[in-house]
């Protein structure tokens, strides 16, 4: 790895407070890597060769069964997956490719686990991690639980404005398919709840969504911060 590029890694939060020893312990069989969009990186039921962090652009976690998949998450930049399998050395549960063109870091499992067993601080980074990514999927699981699924794209489109600066209008970074298979339901329902959402404030135009009434959209969709980041 070059310098530059350990000079960015060290930066990140799992690894600022690593000893000396121990960071240039995991980055000398490390590397950063770039992918190009659609590139699948690990598959599940297979064990864990690497600890992932993705460094630039996002990541799809998804899941098959008897031919139907799934989309369960989609990572953006500075997160891990799937640090469970890597820590228990146990297979994967969920498939992980690239959405977008992305930078990926890699490090050996081996190297993550004996680090994680000496070194205090990339310990409490990664339980740190690990917590996060925890909460993550019991705020995912109360959101298909509690809502149906039109509740569920209302709330999604809240926090999508937030997350683009809170203007009004969403800039459709995934497909509508992705979109749908990430809040639990088909793309004809998609179609159909964005439909049901026009008369609370949110009008659809090709790849866009516009909020044209924040009020009606929030007193429809009723976010909850117990569920909502």
């Amino acid at each position: 790895m070059r310098q530059a590029e350990a000079d960015l890694v060290r930066a990140l939060p799992l690894f600022e407070n690593v000893s000396e020893k121990h960071f240039d312990e995991l980055m000398s069989t490390a590397f950063l890597q770039r992918f190009p969009q659609g590139v699948t990186l690990i598959r599940e039921g297979d064990l864990p060769d690497f600890l992932h962090i993705v460094v630039e652009g996002s990541v799809e976690l998804f899941a098959t069964h008897d031919a139907h998949e799934t989309a369960l998450d989609i990572l953006e930049p500075v997160t891990t997956f799937i640090l469970a399998a890597v820590i228990r050395d146990e297979v994967y549960l969920k498939s992980a490719r690239t959405l977008t063109p992305a930078q990926i870091l890699m490090i050996p499992a081996a190297a993550v686990r004996a680090v994680f067993d000496r070194d205090a601080a990339f310990a409490r980074a990664l339980v740190n991690e690990l917590a996060m990514r925890y909460r993550c999927v019991v705020r995912s699981l109360k959101n298909e639980k509690l809502r149906n699924s039109t509740e569920r794209l209302a709330n999604w489109i809240l926090q999508e404005d937030a997350h683009q600066g809170g203007k009004g209008q969403i800039a459709l970074t995934i497909d509508k398919r992705t979109l749908a298979s990430r809040l639990g339901m088909t793309p004809e329902n998609l179609s159909r709840n964005l439909a049901q959402l026009a008369k609370h404030g949110v009008v659809t135009s090709g790849p866009q969504f516009i909020i044209s009434d924040v009020a009606a959209l929030r007193e429809f969709a009723k976010p909850n911060s117990l569920i909502d980041q």
